[in-house]
């Protein structure tokens, strides 16, 4: 009996884990949306009425339940959208309201507002920094930054802005960093200050971030085919960092690309996820669909020629 035990908690953990339950959406004859399991019974009660396209049935998909909407009846709050269960139907946080919507995953986080304050959770839907700030942007090149005592003002063209505050820099820890005297061409500079260049890798991650540097000439001339400033060799270098690794649910890492003001190349099209092995690359469309690599760039390689083509006094040629 004993040696029974001891092979039993030698085997792995996956070896008697089942897999995830399959969740899906229900709307009621009311138009109100919830979730069930694939019993029927009912996860999250029907109380949201949804603004983006869902159909009865439609399968929950990653790590938490998302909400595109408000409840029933419910008040307006400030600078929130949606809400966010995990899958036993446990109520998580509400998303910051960004862009007529609930903020984008950036680097890995999504920004949450509670009481009034901004903070980021991950794909689970786990808290990875506290809310504490009145105002965070989103992440970008390992750093976002944060203001308190600032508020969102009203302007001419009907967009709002942010006013007034004391602000500073926070890294991935929710830590303040301060300015640095310039170091390296690797270190960021965020209104005329520079920090520490924030991303670390082992030799693994360092091979497949050479795998982008290699075509590094070829994917920045894709990219600034259609920029009409000219830029020197150096400004057109783009820069590749891992952004996020490999979890439950996302067995990628996520490679996203960066210009020579550490800015992100692109809003989608240069966002890359590489397969937990290393060997499989794709690139990340519009609602995060996934395309084997070298498709999506024999498709860009089309439409920056394409484009060349049609408009030969650009200043950053494309001669591929």
């Amino acid at each position: 009996m004993k040696k029974f035990l001891l092979l039993i908690s030698l085997m792995p953990v996956s070896a008697f884990s089942q897999k995830e339950e399959v969740l899906r959406y229900f709307i009621t004859k009311d138009t109100l949306v919830g979730v069930k399991n694939q019993k029927g019974e009912i996860i999250v009660p029907a109380q949201f009425i949804i603004y983006s396209v869902l159909e009865d049935g439609d399968l929950v998909k990653g790590n938490t339940i998302f909400f595109d909407g408000w409840k029933k009846e419910e008040g307006d709050v400030k600078n929130v959208w949606g809400y966010v269960y995990d899958r036993r139907g446990n109520f998580l946080y509400r998303p910051y309201f960004y862009d007529n919507g609930a903020d984008f995953f950036e680097e890995g986080v999504q920004r949450f507002v509670k009481n009034g304050k901004i903070g980021f959770a991950d794909r689970d839907g786990k808290v990875v920094i506290e809310p504490q700030h009145d105002f965070v942007s989103p992440f970008t090149f390992g750093y976002a930054a944060f203001c308190d005592g600032c508020d969102w003002e009203k302007t001419e063209d009907e967009h709002k802005a942010i006013v007034g505050g004391t602000w500073g820099v926070m890294n991935w820890k929710g830590e303040i960093v301060r300015p640095i005297a310039k170091g390296s061409e690797k270190d960021v500079e965020l209104n005329g200050k520079y920090y520490p260049y924030p991303f670390q890798y082992n030799d693994k991650e360092k091979n497949i971030l050479q795998f982008f540097e290699k075509q590094n000439r070829l994917l920045s001339d894709i990219h600034y085919v259609n920029l009409y400033n000219e830029l020197s060799k150096d400004q057109k270098k783009l820069f590749f960092e891992i952004v996020e690794r490999p979890k439950h649910n996302f067995p990628y890492y996520q490679v996203n690309t960066y210009d020579y003001e550490k800015m992100e190349a692109g809003i989608s099209d240069f966002k890359f996820l590489v397969s937990e092995n290393g060997k499989s690359v794709f690139a990340m469309d519009y609602g995060d669909k996934k395309i084997p690599f070298e498709k999506w760039l024999k498709k860009e390689i089309k439409a920056a020629r394409q484009y060349q083509k049609e408009h030969t006094d650009n200043p950053n040629k494309f001669n591929k």
